[in-house]
Formats: C-alpha cells, sequence, structure tokens
C-alpha cells in the first residue's frame, strides 16, 4: 500500500454505523447519522427518480426519503426489520439537510482504525466509485464504506431541500 493510500485510510479512521441492503453490509459515518427510525408512511413526490421514495413527518419535519436499496440497483423488500436512517447532508454554504435512507436492516457500530480500512480499488474508467470511502474489513466480513453526500447526488439533494 503507497504512503498516500495509508495516509487517506488513516483520515477515514472514526466509527461507522453499519446497514444492510439486499444481504450486503455498508458502512455510514455516525457523524452523519441523526436517529434511526421504524418505517411509517411515506408520501410520495411527483417527478422524482425512482430511488427517491417521498417525504416523511418527523416530530413536525419535513424530511425527504430515499431508498438506498434501489439507488444501488438492489432488491427491494419491505421486512420486519426495515427501517429509516436519518442522516444529515452538507448542501453547501453551510446548509445542512435532513434525510431518511430506507435500508433492510442496521448492523451495529463498529470502530475502524485506518489499518482496518482498504482504499477503493479501480474497476475501470468506466465504473464511478467517487460515493465510495473504502473497504473495510470486520471480523473477516469485508463492508463496503460510504461517502453518503456523495451517494445522494447534490442535484437530488437540492431538488429535495426544495420540497422539505
Amino acid at each position: 500500500m503507497s504512503t498516500s493510500a495509508v495516509q487517506e485510510s488513516s483520515g477515514l479512521a472514526g466509527k461507522y454505523l453499519t446497514v444492510v441492503l439486499d444481504n450486503e453490509a455498508y458502512g455510514i459515518a455516525v457523524l452523519k447519522v441523526r436517529e434511526i427510525i421504524r418505517l411509517q408512511k411515506i408520501t410520495t413526490v411527483p417527478q422524482m427518480p425512482a430511488f427517491v421514495k417521498g417525504v416523511i413527518n418527523l416530530r413536525g419535519r419535513v424530511i425527504p426519503v430515499i431508498d438506498l436499496r434501489i439507488k444501488f440497483g438492489l432488491k427491494a423488500e419491505v421486512a420486519e426489520r426495515t427501517c429509516i436512517v436519518v442522516v444529515q447532508i452538507a448542501v453547501g454554504a453551510g446548509r445542512n439537510v435532513q434525510m431518511g435512507l430506507v435500508v433492510d436492516s442496521v448492523e451495529e457500530v463498529v470502530n475502524l482504525t485506518g489499518a482496518e480500512i482498504e482504499p477503493t480499488p479501480e474497476f475501470g474508467a468506466k465504473i464511478d466509485t467517487s460515493y465510495l470511502l473504502g473497504l473495510a474489513k470486520i471480523k473477516g466480513v469485508v463492508k463496503t464504506l460510504l461517502d453518503i453526500e456523495r451517494v445522494v447526488a447534490a442535484e437530488t439533494v437540492e431538488r429535495l431541500a426544495a420540497i422539505a
């Protein structure tokens, strides 16, 4: 591993909430997570991409909700443990937006060191991996660490922020 890759990995060290999407584990930086809530009625909003499920009323605030499983092209079935992870995303100019992410289930919070995080491998020029922070090896299992602000494209966040 190159020196820059080691420095990059150590900068990613910290606590991650691991969630399951279609039997695969993903990590979201805990500092971005505000709360985890049960799945509730989502009001649809017309003219949105398929992965945008709509909005919910969270204690008087309208929060946009996206389904990470659909965003990643995975199987999206509602089960007993399906829930919404509410995250806070920076949308520029010092503005933050809260957004709900539908996931199959929540696993645990893990504390990762730089040594446990590998840089994202190159898959070729045509595959966009900019939304991946890296890959973590936790108890012998590889988990993908997500840059949640890049997962939700800036233009989608702006459209959703206009609704909320």
